[in-house]
């Protein structure tokens, strides 16, 4: 099931280590050897005749991997999410512990190197720890002079967001477990297409904001804005399915336990987009 996260539209034939290739989905891989009993490479029969019984459970892992690799599991998940999401708590809060506007000056190289990091990581499916915990610790200096910001405008307010944002990302997963909402195609082309619609605006706006004050209105905290924002936020909260039904695929199709770390890339992408939108919004309404 494609996923509408960008870290998970691509599938997982990219994620293999060196000598590997994965086949990706559904696609069985093409070996050369003939079987037993069956016509070899040169055309003629086996010299050993009668074919031999094959044990279905000796049969390849469509991930092309060897026995010898360890297969993921959602323990793996869960675990390697936690280990990224800790390094950029830990970034994030170290940010806002230094003195005056020093961590302003390291926003916004930070935002531009996870940028392209996060399109690397995205494009090439980088599977290891170094580029998931250096983009989550990338993304969390940003996160902390931008935390720190508003709420020294709003104070308090940045508690408010990590509590909805947790409170979201929850509510989504009890959703997904239980089956309230099931991933299906439809629902993924119909989420892919919010994700574009969303980006249009949100570029139409930055464009008309050099021409117009406050561009289309999405972003000035009246209450387009709001709306807008609120749209936002059910499309990253719904994305989240999409990206527990990717970690799920990927266990049933044997990927190995280091995809964990594309997971844990795939679902802080999500979380941080949520979090900054959450944080808008509660802005947006203590203005008001």
């Amino acid at each position: 099931m494609p996923s509408k996260n960008p870290a998970f539209s691509r599938g997982f034939g990219n994620n293999a280590g060196p000598g590997q290739q994965y086949a990706g989905w559904g696609n069985a891989p093409q070996y050369g050897a003939p079987q037993y009993g069956a016509p070899g490479q040169y055309g003629a029969p086996d010299q050993y005749g009668a074919p031999a019984p094959q044990d279905q459970y000796a049969a390849p892992s469509p991930y092309g991997t060897t026995p010898a690799t360890r297969y993921m599991t959602m323990d793996d998940v869960v675990t390697k999410t936690g280990i990224s999401f800790l390094v950029t708590v830990l970034a994030a809060a170290a940010v806002w512990a230094m003195p005056g506007n020093a961590a302003w000056g390291l926003a916004l190289p930070a935002v531009l190197v996870a940028f392209v990091l996060g399109l690397v990581i995205s494009f090439k499916q980088i599977a290891n720890p170094a580029a998931t915990l250096a983009y989550g610790a990338l993304y969390g200096v940003a996160l902390g002079a931008i935390s720190e910001a508003f709420n020294s405008i709003y104070p308090g307010i940045v508690v408010q967001a990590v509590i909805g944002t947790f409170g979201v990302f929850a509510g989504m997963l009890v959703i997904y477990k239980t089956g309230a909402i099931r991933v299906t195609p439809k629902f993924t082309r119909w989420m892919m297409g919010a994700l574009i619609g969303v980006l249009v605006l949100i570029v139409a706006n930055l464009v008309a904001g050099f021409f117009v004050e406050g561009g289309l209105g999405l972003r000035d905290g009246g209450p387009l804005a709001i709306i807008f924002s609120l749209v936002v936020i059910g499309v990253a909260a719904f994305s989240l399915l999409l990206d527990f039904d990717m970690a799920d695929e990927a266990i049933r199709r044997g990927a190995p336990a280091k995809f964990a770390w594309y997971i844990a890339f795939g679902l802080l992408v999500t979380v941080v987009w949520l979090y900054l939108e959450i944080l808008r919004l509660l802005s947006y309404l203590q203005d008001d």
